[in-house]
C-alpha cells in the first residue's frame, strides 16, 4: 500500500485550515508539516501552535518533520501539539539515542530524515529505534525543486534495511505521479507531495494516481 502525504509548506497559508480540509477530502493519508528554523535550513515555516491550531480540524496523521537544530530543544513545543510522528535530521542531533527515546516516551512514532549527501548506513545503530525513515530527494529548505534521480540507489537500500524491520520509508521532494512511480518501484512506501497536490485543480486525482502506484 501508498500513501499520500501532501505537504503543508506548498499550501495556501491565508487560508490553511481550509487547505488541510480539502486535501483530506480528496483522499490523503498524512499531512506532512516541514518545521524549518531557519539554521538549519535556510529559510522558516512555522511552529508548534501551528500544528496544535490544525489538530481539531482535521483527522489525518501529522506528520511533522523537524528541520531544526538541536531538535531535543523543540520537543517540549512539539510532542503536545498533535503530531503522531515526529521526524528529525541524524545531522542535526548531537545526541539522536536521547531524541528518538524522548519521542517515543510521549507515545508517538520517531523518525529519522537523511539529506541527500549521507549516506543510509549512518542509521544502523539506530534501527530498533526508528519507525519511519524519510529520504530526502531535494535539498531540504524550500517546496518547488527538481527531483533527484540519483537518490533511486538510496531508497532501493533502505528499503531493503527497512522491510527487515517494519520501519516505514518515505521519500519527499519533487514528488509527482511521475517521481513517485520511481520511488515506489524502489520501495518507497509513503509519498511527500506538496505542489503537485496543493497547487492541482484537482488534488483527488493526483491522490489518486499516487495511491494506484501501490495497486498490485
Amino acid at each position: 500500500m501508498v500513501l499520500a502525504a501532501p505537504s503543508l509548506l506548498a499550501a495556501n497559508f491565508r487560508c490553511l485550515a481550509d487547505e488541510v480540509q480539502k486535501v483530506e477530502q480528496a483522499g490523503a493519508d498524512w499531512l506532512h508539516l516541514d518545521i524549518m528554523d531557519g539554521h538549519f535550513v535556510p529559510n522558516l515555516s512555522f511552529g508548534a501552535d501551528v500544528v496544535k491550531q490544525l489538530r481539531p480540524v482535521s483527522k489525518l496523521f501529522f506528520d511533522v518533520h523537524l528541520m531544526v537544530q538541536e531538535p531535543s530543544n523543540f520537543l517540549p513545543q512539539f510532542l503536545p501539539s498533535g503530531a503522531d510522528l515526529i521526524t528529525v535530521h541524524y545531522e542535526a542531533c548531537s545526541d539522536l539515542h536521547a531524541v528518538l527515546a524522548q519521542i517515543k516516551a510521549a507515545g508517538l512514532k520517531a523518525g529519522v530524515s537523511l539529506k541527500p549527501k549521507i549516506p543510509a548506513d549512518v542509521l544502523q545503530p539506530y534501527l530498533a529505534e526508528i519507525d519511519n525513515i524519510l529520504i530526502m530527494t531535494v535539498e531540504p529548505g524550500f517546496g518547488g525543486q527538481k527531483f533527484m534521480a540519483d537518490m533511486l540507489p538510496k531508497i532501493a537500500g533502505v528499503s531493503k534495511m527497512a522491510a527487515e524491520r517494519g520501519i516505514t520509508v518515505e521519500v519527499d521532494g519533487g514528488i509527482n505521479p511521475e517521481t513517485a512511480k520511481l520511488c515506489v518501484e524502489q520501495g518507497a512506501e509513503v509519498l511527500v507531495a506538496g505542489s503537485a497536490v496543493f497547487k492541482n485543480d484537482n488534488p483527488a486525482e493526483v491522490i489518486r494516481q499516487l495511491h494506484s502506484l501501490g495497486e498490485k
